[in-house]
Order: C-alpha cells, then structure tokens, then sequence
C-alpha cells in the first residue's frame, strides 16, 4: 500500500458487535486494496472496541479510533472526511455487505469520467440473517446533464443509496457533510448532485442490511432519530420538531446558493424545490422507504449467492 491511499473508507460505529466483523471482512476482502479503513467507535459499550484492535493489529490499512464518549451519529460520521487521507472517500456502515468487486468497479467508473462526483453500485437488501431480501434497480436520473434535472431526480425519486457512494473527498468536503437534522443524509447528495454527475454500476454489489437494530426503526420518529444523530437535539425546547424540519429545507436552499450554477440553471433549481416542498404538503410529510416495499418470497431460491461474491462469507456459513 503506499504511505497515503488512494481510497479513505469510513466506518462510523457505534454497538455494531453483531455484524461488524462480517462487515470488515467484507470490505478488508475487495480486488482493490489501496485503502485505508478507518473505524471511529463512538464510545461502544459492547465488544466493538475488541474486535476494532483485533482488526487493527492484523490488517494495517485498519485504523481504530475510539471517541471518549458517544458523540453523536452525526459527529462521528464527519469526523471521518476530516481524518480521509485518500483522494477518493467512501462511508460505510457496520452492518452493511459488499461485493468483491464494488470499490474496483466504481473506481474504474471514476477514472474513466473525470466529471463525475461519485459511483455506486445497485443494492439489495438482507435481512439480520444475511439473506437478500429485495433486489433494487437504480431510479434516479442523477447523470443527467443539466444540474437541475440531477437536484430535481434527488428530490422526487425514491431509491439509490449514494449516500455510500465512492466520492471524490474535495467535492465531498465543498459541502458542509451532515447535519443533525431529519434527513441530513439527502441534502448531501442534493448538493453533491449540482456538483457534478452520479455514476451508477449496473449490477447489485452493494447489500445493505436491515434489521430491527437499525436507527430507523429502533427509533421512528423525527425527535429520536435527531437525538441519536446529535444528543443536543434531544432538549425540545431548543429544537423543536418545526426547527428540524426547517433546517432540513434549508439544506437544500444553502445547496442550491453555494453551487456553481447559472442563473437560469439556479431559478430551475428553486422552482423544483418549492414544487417539491407542495408536494410534501399535499402527502402530509410521509416518506416511503424502499425497505417496506415487497419482498423476495422466502421459499424460492435467492438469484444472488452472498456465500461466492462476498469475501469471508463462505467459512462463515460452512
């Protein structure tokens, strides 16, 4: 590996003992290795902490970082950009699995088109079992040309998980990265997506899991979840729901007054997001998420085998 990688892959961490070893041995398994694989645990109560040292001491792309206490989902996630060494940056999760090939695929992708921001591959999803549950094409129109029409795809379609994109760190780190507020993950992309066009692997190499430990549906609500991203968000008085939401909109208006737009190009971008904002009005807020549509039936056979695409899964299930 050469003293500064060309991919930083940051794994935010918190309680994660149940998967975490499946996830690193997914990732420490990629055709491309020059990396580094930075875990910021936030202060775990569990077996995190062993098994992030174990990981360290064995593999030295692994950097283990322990916080002092729990920081805050949100925090812990930015941090990481800030410790990325790599030109290329890539946040993963805890519980999440990943093909082979993924990191290979999608930086040939970004090699191949300097103008894009980010690639991606399709994603499944697997249950707490690690079986693929719903097989999921991309929807977004998000390598149009036209900047508007990428913000306005973002806005208005369901689906895609950029979020866990490979991105180039200086487009990335032009942002403000996450707020602790509703749905911080979106502005990101939003504002990503005026930068510049999204690349997309066309084949499922990206699993992520859901399971009844996730944060979404440990904790359903708006207040909850902006409590686990930043513990200041749980005092009511100090940000009440109507400010969450608020900041929430106004991730997308800062997105849209800091890119490099034109004019016309940034009067399209507002007409889509007061349309946008209609149409959360008009549905009364609800969002669908992917995870609840229909699932593979459990009975028939999967048409993607975990066991031969995903490094450490085979002895895992022998």
């Amino acid at each position: 590996m050469r003293s500064t990688p060309r991919l930083s892959i940051g794994l935010p961490v918190y309680n994660g003992e149940d998967y975490l070893a499946e996830s690193l041995d997914a990732l420490l398994g990629q055709t491309f290795t020059d990396f580094e694989l930075i875990i910021s645990d936030n202060a775990s109560t569990d077996g995190t902490e062993q098994i992030g040292r174990q990981y360290a001491a064995r593999d030295e792309r692994v950097r283990y970082v322990r916080q002092p206490r729990n920081l805050g989902a949100i925090p812990n996630h930015n941090l990481l950009v800030d410790l990325a060494r790599g030109e290329l940056f890539k946040w993963a999760s805890h519980d999440d699995l990943y093909a082979r090939t993924l990191l290979e695929r999608c930086i040939a992708e970004l090699d191949a088109h300097p103008d894009a921001v980010l690639c991606h591959a399709w994603q499944g999803i697997i249950d707490e079992h690690g079986r693929v549950v719903q097989e999921i094409d991309y929807p977004l129109a998000t390598d149009a040309v036209r900047p508007s029409d990428r913000f306005a795809s973002v806005l208005f379609t369901v689906g895609g998980d950029d979020f866990y994109a490979v991105m180039r760190t200086d487009d990335l780190r032009r942002t403000p990265l996450n707020g602790s507020y509703h749905h911080s993950d979106r502005t990101i992309i939003a504002e990503l997506a005026l930068l510049g066009r999204f690349l997309q692997v066309p084949e499922i190499l990206f699993f992520r899991r859901d399971h009844p430990g996730r944060a979404e549906r440990a904790r359903p609500t708006k207040r909850a979840r902006a409590a686990n991203m930043d513990p200041r968000r749980a005092d009511r008085l100090r940000n009440p729901t109507v400010r969450l939401l608020g900041e929430y909109v106004w991730g997308f208006v800062s997105a849209i007054q800091r890119a490099p737009l034109s004019s016309a190009e940034r009067r399209a971008c507002y007409a889509h997001l007061s349309r946008w904002l209609g149409s959360r009005i008009v549905s009364g807020g609800s969002t669908e998420r992917i995870e609840d549509r229909p699932r593979l039936d459990a009975g028939s056979p999967p048409s993607i085998d975990l066991d031969e695409i995903v490094a450490g899964r085979a002895w895992r299930t022998a």
